[in-house]
């Protein structure tokens, strides 16, 4: 039997980032994969490809409504090419899971294929598509197993009609009408894409509100800019069902029936994760009421050297809190003070405008009796965005009133996704409004709008 320091069994965000940084701390390490690819959910059928159809959508959609004539780029015969379109997408996915292939063989990491089990708290099965098994042991075990798609009870996938986020990543043709069910992040990108290439959306929510826990201003902000855009929306609508042969949805609005009829309906009310078959009920490792693995402040399962991390795991569903776990373990595992910390976890809904957020919202704070002041910078008054004819959205710093400490930093604009990681480091290392006002920001770019917002904690924004 093969012995190794470390088993990961997933090769996602969180299990591959962990298993690298493991090899680099000389800890022996193999990865268990079940599917033919490594990078999990995100690399293959989330984050990377839906972020390619972003991009692809958003070039087609500024084509079609002539955004490229106020730039005096003309265009005539515009065609899309969705098959282009997808093999593009294909083709970035492929050249990152082959990446990873290549970091593995780097490290010297073992990689199995196969359908990773717990047979004790040191043996881990692998069963090969063929019914192969081998059977490998480690001193110490991560779980990164992931998440799937939340299936609604009421209305299950059948992978045509009612599908989840992985089959609206390869639709084979546009949809005419399209009605997604649920307004975060996964249906308000996806939703995009297809409203973009053409089709008729309509986002069923069951809260008040899109965007789930982001900021309440900006989740409105966000709204209007999307309704302008030609999505609809149906808020506090309570779904039903569906059916396939009517093609047509079900939902309650204010007591009173109501339905809509589409070629698809993209269920994308969030994820679960997936334990299946992992063998935790046989070691006795803990789950909550939720499906989430019990871990404690070092990511210990109740195994104390098998450990659980990403979206197994409580908190944030995200690539990037995943990989930092995966990290933060493996120091851990190799007698170092591996430590994430949570409150600078930054989120983004990627349509456009992006919104992005780090740390809390103006609901958190007046919940918590916090006082805190704001400072607000519009797109609209910076010049690097008016060159580049987007000026949509805002920037928002919440401070701390009375010792001006940043408690969070809000985005509704172009390329929120990257301005923000400024606010991530400035809040990692307990940043005041007041510093991140007299930093340098070069001139003119789309970051100035986060040193303006700044100077508007002290009303001292200026404009462009």
């Amino acid at each position: 039997m093969n012995e190794f320091d470390l088993i990961v069994i997933g090769s996602g965000p969180g299990g591959y980032i962990g298993a690298i940084r493991a090899a680099q701390l000389g800890l022996k390490t193999a990865v268990v994969e079940k599917e033919k690819t490594f990078g999990g959910t995100c690399l293959n059928i989330g984050c990377i490809p839906s972020k390619a159809l972003l991009d692809s959508s958003e070039y087609y959609s500024m084509a079609a409504h002539k955004d490229f004539e106020k730039h005096g780029l003309e265009f005539s015969g515009l065609k899309l090419n969705l098959k282009a379109m997808m093999k593009r997408k294909e083709k970035v996915v492929e050249e990152l899971t082959n990446g990873i292939a290549y970091l593995f063989k780097k490290n010297k990491i073992t990689s199995l294929r196969g359908f990773g089990k717990l047979l004790s708290e040191n043996e881990v099965s692998v069963l090969t598509e063929k019914g192969e098994e081998q059977k490998i042991s480690a001193k110490n075990i991560v779980l990164a197993t992931g998440s799937v798609p939340n299936e609604l009870p009421f209305m299950p996938f059948d992978g045509k009609f009612v599908i989840s986020s992985t089959e609206a990543l390869s639709l084979e043709k546009v949809p005419e009408k399209m009605v997604v069910v649920g307004a975060g992040a996964i249906g308000l990108e996806l939703g995009s894409v297809w409203m973009r290439l053409g089709s008729d959306v309509t986002v069923l929510e069951y809260q008040n509100k899109i965007a789930g826990v982001m900021d309440g201003g900006m989740s409105k902000r966000l709204l209007q800019s999307l309704k302008k855009q030609g999505m609809k929306f149906v808020l506090q609508a309570k779904v039903k069902g569906a059916d396939a042969q009517s093609r047509k949805v079900f939902y309650e609005l204010n007591g009173e029936e109501q339905e809509l009829e589409a070629d698809v309906v993209l269920v994308a009310t969030g994820r679960k994760p997936y334990s299946e078959g992992l063998g935790l009920e046989k070691l006795g490792i803990q789950k909550n009421d939720r499906g989430f693995v019990v871990v404690d402040e070092h990511w210990r399962t109740s195994i104390p050297h098998i450990y659980a991390i990403g979206d197994l795991i409580p908190g944030p569903m995200l690539a990037h809190k995943a990989e930092e776990e995966g990290v933060a373990v493996a120091e851990i595992i190799a007698g170092k003070p591996g430590h994430v910390n949570y409150k600078t976890v930054p989120s983004v809904i990627y349509t456009w405008p992006e919104l992005a957020s780090v740390g809390k919202t103006e609901e958190e704070l007046k919940a918590e009796g916090i006082p805190y002041n704001i400072g607000q910078f519009p797109f609209s008054a910076n010049g690097r965005a008016k060159a580049l004819g987007f000026t949509e959205g805002q920037a928002k710093i919440l401070a701390h009133k009375e010792t001006d400490q940043i408690l969070g930093v809000h985005i509704l604009g172009p390329r929120a996704s990257d301005i923000l990681a400024e606010a991530v480091v400035g809040m990692e290392f307990f940043a005041s409004s007041e510093d991140i006002a007299r930093s340098f920001h070069a001139h003119p770019t789309l970051p100035e709008v986060i040193r303006e917002a700044a100077l508007a904690v002290e009303n001292r924004a200026r404009q462009m």
